[in-house]
């Protein structure tokens, strides 16, 4: 059994929520940050006409974007309090079509760095309370730090 991840920062929680508030770009998409966890972060966001593709499914550059975010974020949660977080590489699986009423995406710390980490992500389509993985991403975040103009 794997010990609980301990996050070297106690107000972890606290600053992911800071940083996830001045994202413009998950305002934008209406993604909300669910929960904070160490090592692990769940963002939704409601299906919205204007951030589908022609078909009606939800973009998968939007898929994308929110998936990257939480993995980011439970990336973010394991640095230093004096950290930022940047992705450095992401592949994502479009697995099914993302059709549904509302969306889930989950970011799981696989193995935290001192400068680098490694996160996968799960992305759910929620309809009528049932879900369904739409999108796999594995991701690999850089720990950034000593740089003025980037900040957790």
């Amino acid at each position: 059994m794997t010990a609980p991840l301990q996050p070297p920062d106690p107000d972890y929680a606290e600053r992911v929520r800071a940083s996830f508030a001045r994202q413009a770009a998950m305002t934008t998409i209406g993604a909300t940050l669910a929960e904070v966890q160490p090592g692990r972060v769940v963002i939704t966001m409601p299906w919205a006409a204007h951030l589908t593709q022609q078909h009606g499914f939800l973009h998968a550059g939007m898929v994308s974007t929110a998936l990257d975010s939480a993995c980011g974020y439970a990336g973010f949660t394991l640095m230093p309090a004096d950290a930022a977080v940047l992705t450095i590489e992401f592949k994502i699986n479009l697995l099914a079509p993302a059709q549904g009423d509302s969306f889930r995406m989950v970011g799981t710390v696989i193995k935290a760095g001192r400068t680098v980490t490694v996160a996968e992500g799960h992305a759910y389509a929620v309809h009528n309370g049932q879900e369904k993985l739409v999108a796999t991403m594995g991701c690999t975040l850089m720990a950034v730090l000593g740089r003025n103009n980037v900040r957790g």
